[in-house]
């Protein structure tokens, strides 16, 4: 058997409501030398059934029992192939050039350890925002840039093997694999910092993914974790790149004020007012960010939800 360019990776647990569409639109794709890894995390539904139904160019996998996602990716990834990794989450969608301008752009350039895709969020119904809207990202050695502003959406990345398997030094442990398996909410930010550290990105440069979101936003309900696993994500750095406060003072600082943002957000969502000002009084005056934030914690906790739904209606740079 032939070794395909490109692997999609499909992590899948009780996923048959949209599962059929993400992978028409995978089976729909202009670039056809690909394979699909099918890991299913343990579905009780028509999952399974429904992913056997396209055939051999699917390799279908189930785990023996339900594992955290993170975890779940390194086990499909460990069955791949390719020279390129895509990643499709069961509820997401392709446009048909995706793959094709991806792997363009790998073959153009050696050195390019990522390429990722504008991304065009939705409902199901109808777009709510593009990722590349309002600024495009940067291209070449951008490890800084991506830690000021993590543009890459999961399902739009496509990762040289190489540079997966270069995270890999101590692959025995939970954090020194592919995907580290001791964060929950920032696995993938993690590992697509680590290979912009050593790798050049690319992207391309038209919203040839979807991305599909559930009902109300809740991310800004995980902001306790967040903080505790960038402050992880920045202890690891500190680790793996002898040096790292004095060439990188500046993401050193960001990430200890992201942190207590993050933490701040977390105390006041408990009414725990008082704590979340502590928490972000030495940034009090850096940004309008904290500003904000400063004032409306002074409201009670009920108001959270609806404050963090008028702050992410905000434009970036007032939430900077």
């Amino acid at each position: 058997m032939s070794t395909p360019a490109v692997s999609v990776i499909m992590n899948c647990l009780n996923s048959a409501r949209d599962l059929r569409a993400a992978l028409d639109s995978l089976m729909a794709q202009s670039f056809e030398d690909f394979e699909v890894v099918f890991w299913d995390n343990g579905s009780t539904d028509d999952s399974p059934a429904i992913a056997r139904s396209y055939g051999p160019r699917l390799r279908y996998f189930r785990g023996e029992k339900t594992v955290p996602l993170g975890a779940a990716r390194n086990l499909a990834l460990a069955q791949a192939r390719g020279r390129y990794l895509a990643f499709l989450d069961c509820d997401d969608l392709w446009r048909p050039q995706k793959l094709e301008k991806q792997v363009a752009l790998f073959e153009a350039n050696e050195r390019v350890g990522l390429v990722c895709t504008d991304t065009e969020i939705f409902d199901g119904r109808r777009v709510l925002k593009r990722l590349f809207a309002e600024a495009r990202p940067a291209r070449g050695m951008v490890f800084g840039a991506l830690m000021e502003r993590q543009w890459i959406s999961m399902s739009s990345a496509m990762i040289r093997r190489e540079a997966l398997a270069g995270l890999a030094a101590d692959a025995g442990t939970r954090e020194g694999g592919w995907f580290d398996e001791s964060l929950n909410v920032c696995e993938e930010a993690d590992v697509f910092y680590r290979i912009a550290h050593d790798w050049e990105l690319d992207y391309v440069d038209e919203p040839l993914t979807l991305w599909r979101v559930h009902g109300a936003n809740t991310t800004f309900r995980k902001f306790g974790q967040f903080a505790d696993e960038t402050l992880r994500i920045l202890d690891k750095h500190r680790r793996l790149y002898p040096g790292y406060d004095a060439e990188h003072a500046d993401l050193a600082a960001l990430l200890t004020r992201r942190a207590a943002f993050q933490k701040a957000v977390a105390l006041w969502r408990e009414g725990r007012n008082a704590e979340a000002r502590a928490a972000i009084a030495p940034w009090r005056k850096l940004s309008r960010k904290y500003r904000l934030f400063w004032w409306a914690s002074f409201l009670p906790g009920s108001l959270f939800d609806l404050s963090a739904r008028i702050y992410f209606a905000l434009p970036a740079g007032l939430r900077r």
